[in-house]
């Protein structure tokens, strides 16, 4: 069962199956077929979205538990809806005290029969961390931590642990009871004394430190400071998150394990498609989604399985088409239709004002670099050595490769990385190295051509090596390159470059302004003719503004001058104080792009509740760049400074910012309303599956998680759509409306939204300011007509319709005026 469209819900205590259920009438009305969830197994209690599981293997009982969601599903099918449901098969959750996979490898090590689910090196380069895991979860130094009483020893009714900041808990060896409970004058752990063990391993006294020292350094685990896990960690993360560990989802028991549930759920009929959750960071993605796919073939042989998976997909770079899946997670798409609305002749003026501004550099890609070169060296140095200590080996066994010791092979390896623009090469599954980053660290590196000459014959295979050691070797850089990616382009740079924050989000390309109809429309039909059922996105629970702020900061792009006038006056309007002026400027773009549209100047509970969300963004915005603080060292005085000049601006007594700032948000907004209109109906004709992230039928002025999952008031998104008139744009109506009428056109009319697409030609004044595409079946057509790039009309007008002066002589191939066919719309279709 192919989705026509999606919508996606994030799931948690606060919003439960039984809270979905009673909306699957709403959904059906929409005109959606499909509930999009996220995931469902066992996540660690409180998660607010469900990526950190810690038992895949069963149904969250915070949600529901099971019989919550087959009551779910037994409402949604009532309706006729389907569900879609993510899957995280790269990591679950460590840490804390409750996976059970995790707890049984830190009291067993190496001998656990789960420590074949984690990717852990048992032998790295430190002799200290030999057939040990490090667990780099203590809030100060072991020696601090140690002696103040951070960690200590715990009886429980059937296991011995030490507990470390009374949250995290690491069992004892079983070999270590006899001692400890002869220690406390006891035979069995139920005549245990607590009183007595704590005073006997006490770490308040010297006696008592040196023996729970002694007793720790005998484990399966050393425990450490958490800021060592760059550097020492010898297990893989999700990322750089320690409370995230990665699974060896290769292993086919370990698959076996991770899969159970879903595929269990997809063989009963309660699932009809899976979404995979960051497939970049499996050992071999091609391998697996083949796998997955016959798996889901195997469980229920009478359907065609849905299977998309989340793939950031760089400038240019296609989606392999032998993996066996039916597209990406929509990110691409989100990308295209925001560079198909911003002006190109915006792109340096925008860029000049930026670098005057901040004094950073006006291109992104020196940022990306800079950053790439930071996280790799202050984030991952670890996961560094263990790379190139793979390589080695094939260095040791390969005469050609003899003169290349390890120093110049991880030199290598850095720079080749730092060459990066994809996630990650694929030379495991096609045997082709990454030329293009190959030939950039070449050239900025020449010394180390001769190592990078060698790498690049390892991982096509031309070399007669043992197989398990390229293979390990090229997984090992396959595994790094895509956290690299995530952490210094997405959580870094993003947050470094401010030439125009609505370029910068999940999957975009930000030192691309924009991109022409002709090119947006041509990668739309590849799209649709290799993979009709991809998932289309403007929004996710992963976006870094709302699809709506995008739109409206796009705006910015057709009117650089008048933006640089208010931009460089606002920077001296209200004193800095201390604030960097480019953070300033970010903050104004924000302030600028997420006004809600309801917010008057003299609102101060409006106002108040609008700042305090925007603290949130920019605390985090603040700490991603890691310029002036970080995650890792927070310069708390700085953080305390950005966000006193922000409430200066929308909540102190000088009123002159926010008078001004609204008459600009109430200038540009009717533009703002048209591209998001036009962003709205381009993903819902064009080829694939549409997704409705919550709650953005309505205008989406979210900022980063996790304000974009707050609560969604689906009491007026349900009168709305029951509301005939739709004739105000500001409240978001208007949208609902297009999404309901091409939603059910989709059900209604499949074989017209299943058809390829043709781009049609326009001529006349909007040549190259519009999209006209057609999607034909048997007997009659689906018609588009998008208006882009429209400010200069609807900035007199105050209005987001546009009349036959703007089109002017504007018309189709065929002779048809666009005025006449779109009577003002700025998004016109048609079935005729």
């Amino acid at each position: 069962m192919i989705p026509s469209a999606t919508y996606r819900v994030q799931f948690h205590a606060g919003f439960t199956f039984a809270d979905a259920a009673a909306l699957a009438p709403y959904w059906a009305r929409l005109g959606v077929s499909h509930l999009y969830a996220s995931p469902i197994a066992t996540a660690r209690k409180g998660s607010t979205h469900g990526y950190d599981v810690v038992d895949p293997s069963t149904i969250n009982p915070a949600l529901g538990g099971e019989q919550g969601f087959r009551t779910l599903v037994q409402a949604l099918r009532a309706e006729g809806l389907g569900v879609v449901l993510d899957i995280v098969p790269n990591h679950v959750a460590v840490g804390g005290a409750d996976n059970v996979w995790w707890l049984d490898v830190l009291e067993n090590g190496r001998a656990s029969p789960f420590a074949r689910m984690f990717d852990i090196d048992w032998a790295p380069a430190d002799p200290d961390l030999a057939d040990k895991v490090l667990a780099p979860f203590l809030g100060a130094p072991y020696a601090e931590a140690l002696a103040s009483g951070a960690i200590r020893l715990d009886a429980e009714a059937d296991r011995l642990s030490i507990l470390a900041h009374d949250t995290h808990r690491f069992p004892l060896r079983r070999a270590d009871y006899a001692e400890v409970l002869a220690a406390a004058g006891a035979f069995r752990l139920e005549d245990l004394d607590p009183r007595r063990l704590a005073g006997i391993y006490d770490p308040a006294t010297a006696e008592g430190r040196e023996r729970l020292h002694a007793l720790l350094e005998r484990q399966h685990y050393r425990l450490a400071w958490w800021r060592s896990a760059g550097d020492a960690i010898n297990w893989r993360r999700f990322f750089d998150i320690t409370e995230l560990a990665g699974l060896r989802i290769e292993d086919p028991i370990v698959f076996d394990a991770v899969h159970a549930l879903p595929l269990r759920l997809y063989r009963e009929g309660l699932i009809d498609g899976l979404r995979v959750d960051h497939v970049d960071g499996l050992a071999d993605p091609p391998g697996y989604c083949r796998t997955l796919r016959e798996a889901m073939l195997a469980a229920d042989p009478g359907r065609a399985p849905w299977l998309v998976v989340e793939k950031i997909l760089a400038d240019g770079e296609p989606l392999a088409t032998d993996w066996g899946v039916d597209g990406a997670t929509g990110y691409e798409v989100m990308n295209e239709i925001s560079a198909v609305q911003h002006e190109p002749l915006g792109a340096e003026p925008l860029a000049a004002l930026w670098h005057e501004i901040s004094g950073r550099p006006a291109d992104f890609e020196t940022e990306e670099l800079t950053a790439r070169r930071e996280i790799l060296a202050g984030g991952f140095a670890g996961q560094l050595d263990a790379t190139a200590m793979a390589f080695h080996r094939l260095a040791m066994l390969d005469i050609a490769a003899r003169d290349l010791p390890m120093p110049a092979l991880r030199r290598a390896l850095t720079e080749l990385i730092e060459a990066f623009r994809v996630y990650r090469t694929y030379a495991s599954d096609t045997g082709s190295p990454p030329t293009q980053a190959l030939a950039r660290a070449k050239a900025a590196h020449p010394a180390s051509g001769a190592a990078l000459d060698q790498i690049a014959v390892w991982l096509s295979g031309a070399s007669e090596l043992p197989t398990a050691l390229r293979t390990d070797a090229i997984r090992r850089l396959e595994q790094l390159t895509a956290p690299v990616a995530a952490k210094a382009v997405e959580d870094t740079a993003f947050y470094r470059f401010g030439r125009l924050l609505s370029r910068n989000d999940v999957g975009f390309d930000p030192a691309r302004l924009s991109t022409t109809p002709q090119a947006f429309l041509a990668k739309a039909a590849e799209r649709g003719r290799l993979f009709p059922a991809s998932l289309l996105a403007t929004a996710t629970h992963d976006h870094k503004r709302g699809e709506d702020v995008r739109a409206r900061l796009a705006v910015l792009s057709e009117i650089p001058e008048r933006w640089e006038a208010r931009a460089k006056a606002w920077q001296t309007q209200v004193p800095l104080q201390g604030v960097d002026p480019g953070d300033a400027h970010m903050l104004h773009q924000m302030i600028v792009g997420a006004w809600p549209l309801d917010l008057g100047s003299d609102d101060a509970n409006g106002l108040a509740a609008f700042a305090e969300r925007v603290a949130g963004w920019q605390k985090k915005a603040l700490r991603e760049a890691k310029l002036r603080t970080s995650w890792i060292v927070p310069d708390e005085a700085y953080e305390q400074a950005c966000e006193a000049y922000l409430r200066r601006l929308l909540t102190g007594q000088d009123d002159a910012f926010r008078h001004d700032c609204a008459a600009f948000v109430d200038e540009i907004a009717p533009a703002g309303v048209v591209n998001s209109l036009v962003q709205t109906g381009l993903k819902l004709t064009l080829p694939g599956v549409p997704d409705l992230f919550q709650g953005t039928e309505l205008w989406d002025f979210s900022l980063v998680d996790p304000d974009n999952r707050r609560p969604v008031d689906y009491d007026r998104r349900q009168s709305a759509l029951a509301c005939a008139s739709n004739d105000s744009w500001r409240d978001g109506a208007i949208k609902q409306a297009l999404i309901r009428d091409l939603l059910q056109a989709r059900r209604a009319r499949p074989d017209l939204f299943t058809a390829p697409l043709r781009p049609l030609a326009i001529s006349g004044r909007r040549a190259d300011s519009a999209i006209a595409f057609e999607r034909a079946g048997p007997t009659d057509r689906l018609l588009v007509i998008a208006a882009l790039r429209c400010a200069e009309k609807t900035l007199s007008t105050r209005s987001p319709t546009l009349d036959a002066a703007w089109w002017n002589d504007s018309a189709l191939c065929d002779g048809r005026s666009i005025a006449d066919l779109t009577g003002g719309s700025p998004f016109w279709w048609t079935i005729a």
